[in-house]
């Protein structure tokens, strides 16, 4: 078996590719961000077809998406693959963002290989709101009314979230154009840089072996794992579709505000309920400071558990308490916030 991976690797010209990485990288653990990169894949690939249907004008975009899923053959099922990946995506970043944190893999040398992640966390966030603005329904309709206030709040340099930045085009379609061409450019750009500085610093040991030689596997073997990987997370995408198709409310009405964020903003709601649309920016921008910030925090000798264990547990609590404000937000009632 292994002979003939070896050919196969061989008759594509990416023998070079079969250099040693430890043999801890074929865990699933360790296997998140490869996880995460192929469900990006599926993302753009779902994403390229769905272009095709989309109307990004704000009087036509909610009808488009629902004849894609009304009127053609399998429109339903490539949205409900686009939707679910992106979920799979943002929770195995996430995921994948805790594996890291919690094994010390942000030490030196790998600062910067941590800060980059932490900026391509932040921009797929930017891309996973982007994607609920450009369906069009109340809730997304909703989602750009709050980046719209906030913008409003910030003069000059929120400018391109209001309307009036460039009134000959429709605030939404400016989101579209974002969604498809500017973030995905700078994920691929960032995503080039994250791999090439994870290349040169090699995969991080496992907690309190950093001095321990390790077995180690080609490399090829682990992208061949990664393929098997990024097989299930499609066909789990694809029966989530088939049995739980995503929804599509109606065009939205202004003026009212009736739905909650997704999932990812949840943690936002308590802290937007108290402090306005401003908590949103201050929420996000405490986490993301706190992230940039941990490699500094960490003054541990090694990056075994005990040395480590006031940051680590720290680090629990900020996640328990995020998940706990997300839970609260589910069953707290509404609040009106747009023109707070």
């Amino acid at each position: 078996m292994e002979d003939r991976r070896k050919s196969i690797w061989q008759r594509l010209g990416l023998e070079g590719l079969a250099y040693p990485v430890p043999d801890h990288a074929n865990t699933l653990a360790y296997s998140l961000g490869g996880i995460t990169l192929g469900g990006m894949i599926i993302l753009i690939v779902s994403g390229v077809l769905l272009t095709l249907y989309y109307n990004p004008s704000p009087d036509l975009a909610n009808g488009s998406i629902r004849f894609l899923m009304t009127s053609t053959a399998t429109g339903r099922l490539l949205r409900g693959i686009h939707f679910w990946t992106a979920q799979v995506v943002m929770l195995t970043l996430l995921l994948h963002l805790a594996r890291v944190f919690f094994t010390g893999s942000y030490r030196a040398p790998r600062r910067a290989t941590w800060w980059v992640g932490v900026l391509l966390l932040a921009i797929a966030v930017g891309q996973y709101f982007t994607g609920t603005v450009i369906k069009w329904d109340q809730e997304g309709w909703e989602a750009l009314g709050h980046a719209t206030e906030i913008g409003s709040e910030f003069g000059p340099l929120g400018a391109p979230l209001t309307p009036g930045f460039a009134s000959n085009a429709p605030l939404l379609t400016r989101v579209y154009a974002i969604h498809i061409s500017l973030i995905p450019l700078l994920l691929a750009i960032l995503i080039a840089i994250h791999l090439v500085l994870i290349k040169k610093h090699e995969l991080s040991p496992r907690p309190g072996q950093e001095q321990v030689p390790e077995k180690t596997i080609p490399f090829t073997q682990h992208l061949t794992r990664l393929f098997g990987y990024g097989l299930i997370v499609l066909g789990l995408v694809t029966i989530l579709s088939i049995l739980l198709p995503p929804g599509l409310g109606p065009s939205p009405v202004e003026g009212i505000e009736l739905s909650k964020p997704a999932w990812v903003f949840l943690p936002l709601v308590p802290v937007e309920d108290k402090l306005g649309v401003l908590g949103i920016p201050l929420g996000a921008g405490l986490i993301f400071l706190g992230l940039i910030l941990t490699p500094f925090l960490d003054r541990a000798p090694s990056n075994a558990y005990r040395p480590r264990a006031w940051l680590l547990a720290f680090g629990t609590v900020v996640m328990l308490a995020l998940i706990g404000l997300g839970v609260y937000a589910i069953y707290a009632p509404q609040v009106s916030h747009l023109g707070m």
